[in-house]
């Protein structure tokens, strides 16, 4: 089990290997609020382990100061574009910087919700059907391929950030702008209706593994910022009371989308489970998940026996593993 493994990691580990840790925090995109409160957790979490840690704010400070401040590795805690894209991984891999969660590609790759659906059904994975708007799109076309409700959000961004139920072809235009003004690129996606689940995912390659799945029910159905955030209204189940060959479709299908996309050390998978077929949806894939009190990656590790701050201390273990200069 991976708890176990990670305990007997844990056991052997010496954090003085660790070096002058960086915990990346804040940042400049939409999500810059929620990347805060992830990164003073993480901050806060690995200074309890002895870790020589520090905050670092591509936000507020040039991010070629890194190269200034002699980190031996960091912990990446941005959320969105400028640090979940593959670009402050790129600028790392030039500094040879190890660093937690995927790599450029990966990253890039992950953060576009367009170019990630064409590599999972290229692999034959389960994702909604969709299409890209754009202002010339014909709505009532797009309603008679995706049907209604439907989806309407930026390809760029998470959080539900932009993110419109669209239930008439009227509502269309409104929701296209919406997430227009946030992105270049707009997606709309068949909405599964069912039970919303998410598996957090651990690893690299072949030794990758699913840890337990949640169950979200937010109010009124609407798992939108301020309920994935800041409302104690949300519920979260883990277990989650489904059956366990349901359980386990739905790790088998988010561990196939981690491998298709090449993410390592950890990463989230959102998934749908249709209600009237059973059959789950593959939504979007988050390479640098969440660490606030109400995120789901450590409410899964603890179902798998991992306390919040054993997990922070995994993943930066994970980084002892990386080559320099490593494009993995």
């Amino acid at each position: 089990m991976w708890g176990d493994r990670v305990k007997s990691d844990l056991s052997r580990l010496d954090v003085a290997e660790f070096g002058r840790v960086g915990v990346l925090l804040g940042g400049r995109s939409g999500e810059r609020e929620i990347s805060l409160m992830s990164g003073n957790g993480v901050l806060e979490a690995l200074l309890s382990k002895g870790v020589d840690a520090h905050a670092f704010d591509p936000g507020l400070r040039c991010p070629t100061e890194l190269a200034k401040e002699n980190f031996d590795r960091v912990f990446i805690s941005l959320h969105g574009r400028y640090g979940e894209d593959g670009t402050i991984q790129g600028l790392l891999d030039l500094l040879s910087l190890p660093y937690t969660g995927s790599g450029v590609l990966a990253s890039a790759l992950s953060i576009d919700k367009i170019a990630t659906k064409q590599i999972w059904l290229s692999n034959g994975l389960s994702t909604p059907e969709f299409e890209e708007l754009t202002a010339a799109s014909d709505w009532s076309a797009v309603v008679k391929k995706l049907g209604l409700p439907l989806i309407v959000k930026p390809a760029h961004e998470g959080s539900s950030l932009g993110l419109t139920k669209v239930k008439s072809a009227e509502e269309l235009p409104a929701a296209y702008q919406l997430a227009a003004g946030l992105d270049k690129k707009v997606i709309a996606e068949t909405c599964i209706v069912g039970d919303e689940l998410t598996c957090p995912l651990v690893g690299q390659g072949e030794t990758a593994e699913a840890l337990p799945v949640i169950k979200i029910i937010p109010p009124q159905a609407n798992y939108d910022f301020h309920n994935k955030y800041f409302s104690d209204e949300t519920q979260y189940l883990c277990p989650t009371g489904l059956a366990p060959e349901v359980n386990a479709q739905v790790q088998a299908l988010a561990l196939a989308a981690y491998k298709a996309l090449g993410c390592r050390t950890w990463g989230r998978a959102d998934v749908m489970l249709d209600q009237k077929t059973g059959k789950p949806y593959l939504l979007e894939m988050n390479t640098s998940p969440g660490m606030t009190s109400h995120s789901l990656v450590p409410m899964a590790a603890k179902a798998a026996g991992v306390g919040y701050a054993d997990l922070v201390l995994w993943l930066l273990m994970q980084t002892l593993q990386q080559k320099e200069g490593a494009k993995a």
